[in-house]
């Protein structure tokens, strides 16, 4: 047995041999034993792309260590291929001398022309350079499972626990774990879970007796704070957050929403919650569902709705509506790569000036943006908070890469979590000419200028709210040019008055560093990879990474005119550097890649490595 201090392994097949389901298996097992961990996902774009070819390949990469990582890895060391379309769509990926694993059952005739293929690779010395494997996977699984009875057909879908089963016993991972989860995911259906059960042990076995292996490997944990950890994704962290918002907020959560890549299982997790309050509908259309949260938000709940960047074209008109009305609106933007359709599973981050601009009129809205799966569990509570505080939508950015990827997530202390809770407005606030005492909804705290939130039907509480510009004060329909201008000025005051009320802008700053990496949302990982590559070549640079993107930190302007360079990594064509050059005057120049995958460590050493020459 050989030790590592950290391995990338990644898994890929046709979209309907389960490697998904056999990265997360690994991935959860290896958090119970303790490593360190960071996984990328990578779905096909096709619903149903057909058995065998390039655009059916579905891949799970996942990065072990016993150290603290930041990235699911440049590239793999071992992949397990298990066809000729995912050894084709991989195999560029694989450094020399990396390890292979194949299904040599999947290397038929037919197989291989419907990936492309004139010759077989695994005879036509193309692999020479890597480290090859040949398993007969499909058969051996059938083999193992025909005690069960199982047809054939059937007993050929459990082969993905057969390799997981040989990976498992590869890495040295515990296997009760994944027996359990077995055992207690197919319980409803025993010849299944007979069947995953037989072919996870016969890889396990067929590692250990096939004497094929130069050695197995073991990864040992990482020396993690103490605490209890979860492994947890970018959209189950957020839906907690969502969930964690409105027990701290003292308030129920309304989510409506329609569903769309890759922001559904958001939709999916929060329908569980029902016991803390949590209302769920999935609305007709994407305009139905921030309706129904703008209206559940009226009517005193923190109302919530999700979506990708098409779904942000259609909300754009209610999201204007919820700014008139000045009331609180969660919306969930989870990127993908654009535009139209664009590439509904892969990642991206060109959403940041459409959610800045994107709605006609000065209609100004706050924004804040995850930067780790984990981190959106904070993030969901920061756009709460901002929300309710300062009665206004505000718009949450996280992406594919972090909706789907997942870290280990150290439970946070209940007690430390902020008190976001508000207060209804109860007795009238003005007195009229008259002498009535009556309820104003525009008379504004004169320290956030955010107004009052009166639940309907409180009694003498009545205000009439619309899209129709008000008067300033009394709520009434107002056509006066001076009004207007009083009130667009007023609702751009509050959001900027937010500045005063977020951290200032963070620094990871080396003496002697001429040049900052700023970076925001999911690029965190591999800036920060990068920046302690370059610092280990003795070459000095700072990183600066924002949360907040509407208002800007308040320091940003000084933490910017300290360095004679600046770039912006980011995975559009430059969108916060437009903004900091606009900003401030500044000279950011951008680092840009927009090919549906995340940045690797290494780009981003090149670009700091190229921007310092």
């Amino acid at each position: 047995m050989q030790e590592l201090d950290r391995v990338v392994i990644r898994f890929a097949g046709d979209s309907g041999d389960g490697m998904q389901l056999t990265g997360d298996r690994f991935t959860s097992v290896s958090a119970l034993f303790g490593n360190d961990l960071s996984t990328l996902p990578d779905f096909p774009a096709e619903i149903r792309a057909p058995a065998g070819t390039l655009a059916g390949v579905s891949a799970f990469q996942v990065h072990i260590s016993d150290h603290d990582i930041l990235t699911p890895g440049d590239a793999p060391n071992v992949l397990i291929a298990m066809n000729p379309a995912a050894l084709k769509a991989n195999i560029g990926d694989l450094p020399t001398g990396g390890t292979l694993i194949v299904n040599t059952d999947s290397f038929g005739e037919r197989d291989l022309a419907k990936a492309g293929y004139a010759a077989n690779p695994l005879e036509d010395g193309s692999l020479a350079g890597f480290t090859v494997y040949e398993v007969a996977m499909t058969a051996m699984t059938l083999e193992a499972v025909k005690p069960t009875g199982a047809k054939p057909r059937d007993a050929e879908r459990s082969k993905n626990f057969f390799a997981l089963g040989l990976v498992t016993w590869l890495y040295n991972r515990p296997v009760d774990p994944t027996l359990g989860w077995i055992k207690e995911r197919f319980s409803k259906n025993h010849m299944v879970e007979e069947s995953n059960t037989l072919a996870f042990r016969a890889g396990y076995n067929f590692g250990e007796t096939a004497e094929l292996f130069l050695s197995t490997y073991q990864v040992r944990p990482a020396a993690l704070d103490p605490g209890v950890y979860t492994n947890i994704n970018g959209n189950t962290a957020l839906a907690w957050g969502l969930v964690a918002a409105g027990q701290l907020a003292k308030l129920p959560i309304f989510l409506g929403s329609y569903p769309i890549t890759p922001a559904s299982d958001i939709l999916h997790e929060l329908s569980k919650h029902k016991n803390f309050g949590v209302r769920t509908l999935q609305a007709e259309d994407e305009i139905a569902g921030i309706a129904a949260a703008l209206g559940a938000s009226f009517g005193g709940s923190l109302g919530i709705t999700t979506t990708s960047g098409p779904g942000v074209d259609l909300k754009s008109e209610t999201v204007g509506l919820a700014i008139s009305l000045e009331l609180p609106l969660i919306v969930v933007d989870i990127q993908r790569g654009g535009p139209s359709t664009g590439l509904p599973t892969k990642t991206e981050q060109a959403d940041l000036l459409h959610v800045m601009y994107g709605r006609h009129g000065e209609a100004p809205v706050p924004i804040v943006a995850a930067k780790t799966p984990s981190h959106c569990f904070e993030a969901a509570i920061e756009a709460a908070r901002i929300a309710l505080k300062y009665r206004t939508p505000v718009f949450l950015l996280s992406d594919g890469y972090l909706a789907n990827g997942s870290e280990p997530w150290k439970l946070p202390d209940v007690d430390s979590l902020p008190d976001i809770s508000v207060d209804f407005a109860t007795e009238p606030n003005h007195v009229d000419e008259e002498g009535n005492s009556v309820f104003w909804p525009y008379i504004r705290d004169e320290e956030t200028l955010a107004r009052p939130w009166a639940i309907p039907g409180t009694p003498g509480l009545e205000h009439r709210i619309g899209g129709i510009e008000k008067a300033d004060g009394s709520g009434n329909i107002s056509y006066e040019p001076a009004n207007h201008e009083r009130m667009v000025h007023l609702r751009a005051a509050k959001v900027a008055g937010i500045a005063k009320d977020i951290p200032d802008a963070e620094v990871d700053h080396e003496d002697g560093a001429e040049l900052l990496v700023l970076g925001w949302g999911s690029t965190y990982g591999a800036i920060q990879a990068a920046v302690r590559r370059v610092r280990a070549r003795g070459t000095k640079v700072a990183h600066a990474h924002l949360v907040h993107l509407n208002p800007l930190p308040p320091n940003l302007g000084d933490v910017l005119s300290r360095y004679s360079r600046i770039i912006v990594p980011e995975m559009n064509l430059g969108q916060l550097s437009k903004m900091v050059r606009a900003e401030f005057l500044v000279d950011a120049r951008s680092v840009t890649k927009v090919q549906g995958q995340p940045f690797r460590a290494a780009e981003l050493e090149s670009a700091i490595l190229e921007a310092l020459s």
